[in-house]
């Protein structure tokens, strides 16, 4: 292999070599979608069983979206002469760029791109060359195509292909910008229409920006262009009709002149433009976004050395309000895939900025302030964009722009069931989103009252506020009033949103206190010591309002052990009837869900709790939709190895032979054959008629190991340990535990897993 004459200026530069040259050179692969593992398989997926797709294709073209990938499917194609900002380095230099497009197209809306280099700098010829092969792709995606060349290449393809063609440098800024100016107003209490806006950069982003926001609203006569050679205005010579068509009849003719008295402040230029003393001048409540990468315009530091009332966004992701692009480009993909969308229209565009906008108004997960390092993200001055990693764009902005190419005629297919299309996309990138959604839509039915032991936390009082307000059901905080509101005062929950109940001046202390005196008094408990325990422990007390039909489900452990937490809780519940307390986890891998128990109560169970532990977890499994086939896990199967450990498992399957549970059940067997479909050729004996899908394991460390195992090495993305098994529902959340955590075990919490399956 030849070695290479660059030689890399700074440690990220070496960094980004190595990462894109091993192990494998490159960041894309073919992964197939369907087996190939026998004769039949190359028969179907190609001769002679290959014809039949072929002829039905042929038949009637429109079934190259049935048969073929077609409709998951974007080309990124580009010639190279506007790299970043590098400049015309060519088509094989823009590769590495085209990759990671594509990288990101999947990863963010699971997208199937694929990078292509055209080596045709005449707009004539690239547009031939497009031509021929776009109707292979669901959609084209142009990138790092230099202006003015682009403008043309866009609205010809466009005209030409009856797929959508979208130029991302030019319409994903514009968006986003547009998503953080509908915010930006919002918090200034301005309207678009009576903004008065400066572009700097007359380049293709910053012109479809401008005419983006004029379509929304912004009057042409209140916009000034400036590029490299000062304000466009009407008479100047030179410039092409893209740019002329923004030339305003004025006298100003610099930069500075332009931004005197302007509301916003547009940056698509270059490092250092934006000087202090313009921002001074610009007037009150400013909005500033300063887009040039790799360095804006004017930086945030630099701005609040002049004034602190500005409103700024940057291309950045160390400022806050970072316009990036891939808010925009994979969720405007999805949506026109999805309803096969002839092309991406100005409806679509303004719908996706309108999408991203509202996203931004909604509480922010914890996960996301986590992925960049604060404590939380809150709409306001600092937050008018949402974040990349933000995980409800791809169910949230979608839907919006196939909703827009459905109004305006552009959509092929229509959406039977919007709500089904949000619940389908986030099973893309999330796949226990089938589980959340099971118990979201049952739960919201029924309308459960859920208390929250730890009230006065700020991130359960968040979580109480999203589980009621999303329609979960109602939530009661157990906290002193005080407190709670001066934390939702912090948090901008409205005050009164949420219903407080304090233990010590609770109606029914009295009621709580007589039930647990009579409960605990023969195990060395004074009246005194119960009153204490429900006056101060809050898990205690939730408890007994549950016990005593005050509330329907309880959520706890956020401040607390576990263990410390059962405890407390046992105290008030028992188990059910013949049963036992279980930790429950759900492991989804590779279009497999597997659940687990027992995962967090008993540590090392004998014979006859992992038969109690097997019966609750194949009712927990029937709860959440599925049909149990368990296996109780070991290190042999059947009896070899033989082993002294194996001999408790033995009896428990006894014991469930004596019950006669209407579930299968088998074991003891090891891990690989309980999961292989193929087992019965060496045990034709198995009760299991198809691959266990539930999981016993013989004692808590081999269940967190395995458990840990299947998400670190295997890719599973766990829900859990959940318990099952008491009298009444109680979910308890790890230490630290996040709002979206909180909110997913209320749900659960309220879906109750004890109940018989419907």
């Amino acid at each position: 292999m030849a070695e290479s004459t660059y030689r890399a200026d700074t440690q990220l530069d070496a960094d980004a070599l190595a990462f894109h040259m091993k192990p494998t050179p490159g960041k894309l692969a073919v992964t197939a979608t369907k087996p190939m593992a026998t004769q039949r398989d190359l028969a179907l997926a190609y001769s002679p069983g290959v014809a039949a797709p072929v002829r039905a294709i042929a038949e009637d073209p429109d079934t190259v979206y049935d048969y073929t990938s077609k409709g998951n499917m974007v080309a990124v194609v580009s010639n190279g002469t506007a790299i970043l900002g590098l400049g015309n380095l060519g088509p094989a230099a823009s590769k590495p760029v085209m990759e990671g497009k594509a990288v990101l197209f999947k990863r963010f809306a699971d997208i199937d791109a694929v990078d292509i280099e055209v080596d045709y700098t005449d707009p004539d010829k690239f547009i031939d060359c497009v031509r021929g092969f776009g109707d292979t792709f669901g959609g084209i995606n142009l990138e790092d195509i230099k202006s003015p060349e682009c403008f043309e290449i866009e609205t010809r393809l466009r005209e030409e292909l009856n797929i959508p063609v979208f130029h991302d440098d030019q319409h994903g800024t514009a968006i986003i910008a547009a998503a953080g100016l509908i915010n930006a107003c919002d918090l200034t209490g301005r309207r678009m229409e009576d903004l008065k806006v400066v572009l700097c950069g007359a380049g293709a982003a910053g012109l479809t920006v401008l005419e983006l926001i004029e379509s929304m609203g912004v009057k042409s006569e209140n916009t000034i262009v400036v590029d490299i050679d000062g304000v466009v205005y009407e008479g100047r010579p030179g410039g092409h009709d893209r740019l002329n068509k923004h030339a305003i009849k004025t006298d100003k003719r610099t930069l500075a002149d332009a931004a005197e008295g302007a509301d916003v402040l547009l940056g698509l230029s270059a490092a250092g433009v934006f000087t202090k003393a313009i921002v001074a001048s610009l007037a009150p409540n400013p909005i500033i976004f300063a887009m040039a990468n790799p360095r804006p315009e004017i930086t945030p530091e630099e701005v609040r050395e002049v004034r602190d009332d500005v409103i700024m966004a940057t291309g950045r992701s160390d400022y806050p309000n970072q316009v990036n692009n891939v808010l925009g480009f994979p969720y405007i993909f999805r949506g026109a895939l999805d309803v096969r969308a002839r092309t991406i229209n100005e409806e679509m565009k303004i719908a996706a900025a309108r999408a991203l906008a509202a996203l931004a108004r909604e509480d922010v997960p914890d996960e996301v302030a986590q992925a960049y390092k604060v404590d939380r993200l809150q709409y306001g001055p600092d937050y008018i964009i949402p974040t990349p990693f933000d995980p409800r764009l791809i169910s949230w902005v979608p839907p919006f722009v196939a909703q827009a190419a459905i109004d305006s005629g552009v959509a092929r297919k229509p959406l039977e069931d919007v709500e089904a299309y949000k619940h389908g996309l986030a099973r893309r990138l999330d796949p226990t989103a089938a589980v959340q959604q099971r118990i979201s839509a049952s739960i919201r039915a029924e309308q459960k009252t859920i208390v929250f032991a730890e009230g006065e936390e700020p991130a359960v009082i968040r979580a109480a506020h999203a589980f009621q307000t999303q329609g979960l059901g109602k939530a009661i905080l157990v906290a002193r009033e005080d407190v709670v509101a001066a934390n939702m005062k912090d948090l901008g929950i409205p005050a009164g949103s949420l219903e407080v109940c304090n233990a010590r001046l609770s109606e029914y202390n009295s009621d709580y206190s007589d039930y647990l005196y009579e409960r605990l008094q023969r195990q060395g408990y004074l009246r005194r010591d119960v009153q204490r325990r429900v006056n101060n422990d809050r898990n205690v007390f939730s408890a007994c309002m549950l016990k005593m039909g005050h509330a329907d489900g309880m959520v706890t452990g956020v401040t607390r052990h576990s263990n410390v937490v059962m405890n407390d809780v046992e105290l008030v519940l028992d188990p059910i009837k013949g049963s036992r307390p279980v930790g429950v986890t759900i492991a989804v891998t590779r279009g497999r869900s597997l659940v687990i128990g027992d995962t967090s109560v008993t540590e090392f169970p004998d014979a006859e709790a992992l038969a109690e532990i097997a019966v609750v977890t194949a009712n927990a499994t029937r709860r959440f939709g599925m049909t149990p086939h368990l296996a109780f896990l070991s290190y042999s199967s059947f009896g070899n190895p033989p082993g002294e450990r194996t001999t408790k498992i033995q009896q428990a399957v006894e014991i469930l032979d004596g019950q006669g549970v209407d579930f299968e059940y088998e074991g003891e067997l090891a891990a690989d054959v309980a999961l292989d479909p193929e087992h019965h050729k060496l045990y034709p004996f198995s009760r299991l008629t198809q691959p266990a899908n539930v999981l016993i394991m013989p004692a808590i460390h081999s269940a967190s190991i395995a458990v840990r195992l299947l998400k670190a090495a295997g890719g599973a993305t766990v829900i859990g340990p959940m318990l099952v098994g008491l009298e009444k529902p109680v979910q308890i959340a790890r230490l630290g535990a996040s709002v979206t955590d909180i909110v997913n075990l209320a749900g659960i919490a309220a879906f109750d897993l004890n109940k018989a399956s419907g």
